[in-house]
């Protein structure tokens, strides 16, 4: 039984806790693991241990897994109560941009930096880059940085009141498509089919910016955890987080299957 399971927090000690400082705004960010390094970007409402699940999975393939704390208490149980504060909070933060019309969130620019330190630490081809949620566009906006060569958009929810906005602004639309076919990167994502914060309409917007560059795979909704952590029952609503709070830890489940094919994604591409 994991600390989710159990609804327990997660003390996090198999990681090392860091400050990193990119341009002077210094953060702190967990780590563990050897080989290629990849940045694991939270979901709402933080680092729950549902994500460090997925962190320690990762690390365990043959990373070096970095996952930086962007809001919420690091290693939480996802409450529902607490889960909608970190929620307000982070929607007026000026390190986001939420709502249609923002354009790209700023923190990004820091991600970026992160993913920089991270390739100069590890070596190897290019760093990877996993977003969840509220970061999941986060990971398409980060290959705008050289090292970023393996991105991960899962069940992206940003801008909240438009299911077919992407949370980036028009320059930085073209900057990422104009790297994407230069260096053919291809970027995976995943969403449930029935998933009211990350429509059909946002893939369709994906694949318009991207064309064949963009996999979007899409589960059925039937698949999800049925029993998620109660910031997912009772305020997200919908299935959702394809390989953390909604994911089926069994053999041959489709939730199980999609961590499998990211971190082959990720040893196709790091690897090398």
């Amino acid at each position: 039984m994991n600390a989710t399971e159990a609804g327990l927090d997660d003390s996090i000690t198999d990681f090392s806790r860091r400050r990193v400082d990119v341009d002077g705004v210094v953060k702190t960010v967990y780590v563990s693991g050897d080989g290629p390094g990849v940045v694991l970007m939270p979901e709402m409402p933080g680092i729950s241990p549902d994500v460090l699940r997925l962190a320690r999975w990762v690390r365990d393939a043959g990373f070096t897994v970095y996952v930086p704390s962007l809001f919420g208490a690091d290693g939480a149980y996802p409450t529902a109560e607490n889960g909608q504060e970190v929620v307000r909070r982070a929607c007026v933060s000026a390190e986001f941009r939420a709502f249609a019309g923002g354009g790209t969130s700023p923190v990004t620019a820091w991600l970026r930096g992160l993913a920089r330190q991270a390739h100069g630490e590890c070596g190897g081809p290019g760093v990877g880059a996993i977003g969840l949620c509220f970061t999941g566009n986060f990971a398409l906006t980060m290959t705008l940085e050289p090292s970023v060569i393996a991105p991960v958009v899962n069940h992206p929810s940003l801008p909240l009141d438009d299911p077919a906005g992407l949370e980036l602004g028009d320059e930085d639309a073209r900057a990422v498509r104009e790297r994407v076919e230069r260096d053919g990167i291809t970027v995976l994502a995943y969403r449930f089919d029935n998933d009211r914060w990350c429509t059909g309409q946002r893939f369709a917007a994906y694949r318009k910016l991207l064309g064949d560059a963009f996999d979007g795979r899409v589960l059925p909704g039937g698949a999800a955890r049925t029993d998620p952590p109660p910031f997912f029952r009772d305020v997200v609503q919908t299935p959702h987080s394809v390989t953390t709070a909604h994911l089926v830890d069994e053999d041959g489940h489709p939730t199980l299957k999609a961590r499998d094919e990211i971190i082959a994604y990720l040893a196709a591409r790091l690897h090398s």
